[in-house]
């Protein structure tokens, strides 16, 4: 029986999302962490690079939405592998904040062109009855680029970060570029079907289904990015995904510090936590692929968003490798578990017609938890001398998150306006 190809596809999305996990995603706090001994810069500062790569996704979110929607994915994704691996070249060479502000930017570019946003978009062209585990299944991509972390601290520690970081830029151009060829727009412009199931049998079992008294199935509705615009749902999806995003983006960037500086752990142990964490999020990427098309997703976000909280306080608070550890699951199963689903909510929700635009606009919300995250975190890690204010306003953003998820109902289509007599 022949493959589908878009499960070829979500291979090639994984294998993507595992680059831009293991050398920016997941290696941005060890970066972070060497660079404020050896360059002595602030943490405010170290932090503004992490909100300028989340500036630069609010800017571009539309308009790579509307790019997608007309001109499909490969090309961008191709251009997003080199502007990554050049930005990592770019961090090998850094020996002033604005070199360093410069990698990061290219970096952004980089992980916008060819990352989670356009590989989502194209996921959910092609699949339907199986959208949260296509999703969940490249989302292990991002979780795996985790397990590499203590090799990232091994190779800063033995070879030095500027090798390290212009390594990871060859290693992006020669394995990313051949996996954003597989990437392709609609399966109907490859003589494909979506989920690879042809409409004839679809149309022939409903038929069936109709004659033996059974209900019909539900039709997909169609939004228009206008009437998508005017639901309560789009909004509160944004502001639900924009919250998790700022615990997210805030441990990514800090954690190692925090647990270095503040909890008195090494740099090597450190890594060994973000490992667990990691462990944690492959297991929540795999819960949602095998369970995600089974429950109401908007729920389930909910209470990840209450776990993310209750793991925020655990690294906060840490009082023991115990507490430490239990970070790392609350944190890692909600992190794996909600992420996928926030793109297949949205494409359940308004259909695939407009979806690009739609994921784009939502972008521009979402980055500004993206960007507040870190910053909230750095600045009063500045001012208070460590990051338990910080963490702990997060873990509280975190929780009320939940309360947006579920208010994030499935909206009706509105009706056709009836012409003036």
């Amino acid at each position: 029986m022949k493959l589908f190809y878009g499960w070829r596809m979500v291979g090639a999305a994984c294998g993507i999302q595992f680059l831009l996990a293991a050398f920016l995603t997941q290696a941005l706090g060890l970066y972070i962490a060497v660079l404020s001994d050896e360059m002595g810069w602030s943490k405010t500062t170290l932090s503004g690079a992490a909100a300028l790569q989340s500036v630069e996704a609010a800017i571009i979110g539309p308009v790579l939405g509307w790019v997608m929607d007309r001109v499909g994915p490969q090309k961008m994704i191709r251009w997003g592998m080199v502007l990554f691996a050049a930005g990592l070249l770019l961090l090998s060479q850094v020996d002033s904040v604005a070199t360093f502000y410069a990698s990061a930017l290219l970096m952004a570019v980089g992980a916008s062109l060819g990352g989670y946003f356009p590989l989502s978009v194209a996921l959910v062209q092609w699949f339907e009855k199986f959208r949260a585990r296509a999703l969940s299944i490249m989302s292990l991509g991002l979780a795996m680029g985790g397990l590499v972390v203590p090799l990232m601290a091994w190779s800063i520690q033995v070879w030095g970060w500027r090798a390290t970081a212009a390594g990871s830029g060859v290693l992006v151009v020669l394995t990313g570029l051949p996996m954003a060829n597989i990437i392709r727009r609609r399966p109907e412009d490859h003589g494909e079907h979506v989920d690879g199931i042809d409409p004839a049998q679809v149309a022939a079992k409903a038929a069936a289904h109709l004659a033996q008294g059974h209900p019909a199935p539900a039709v997909q509705i169609e939004f228009t990015v206008a009437q998508a615009l005017r639901t309560r749902a789009f909004w509160m999806l944004a502001i639900g995904h924009g919250l998790a995003l700022l615990v997210v983006s805030a441990v990514n960037v800090h954690a190692i510090s925090h647990m270095k500086e503040g909890l008195g752990y090494s740099f090597t142990t450190a890594s060994w936590v973000i490992l667990i964490m990691t462990f944690g999020q492959l297991a929540g990427v795999l819960m949602g692929a095998t369970m995600g098309d089974w429950f109401e997703k908007r729920k389930v976000a909910a209470l990840c968003m209450l776990a993310h909280g209750i793991g925020m306080l655990c690294l906060t608070y840490a009082t023991s490798m115990a507490m430490l550890i239990a970070f790392g699951v609350f944190h890692g199963i909600a992190w794996g578990l909600r992420g996928p689903f926030m793109q297949a909510i949205r494409a359940d929700y308004f259909g695939r017609n407009a979806i690009g635009l739609i994921l784009g606009l939502s972008a521009a919300i979402i980055a500004l938890g993206q960007i507040a995250g870190p910053m909230i975190a750095g600045v009063l890690a500045d001012l208070t001398g460590d990051y338990q204010l910080g963490f702990s306003l997060l873990a509280l953003l975190a929780a009320l998150g939940s309360l947006a998820f579920m208010l994030a109902t499935k909206p009706t289509l509105p009706p056709p306006a009836v012409p003036a007599a």
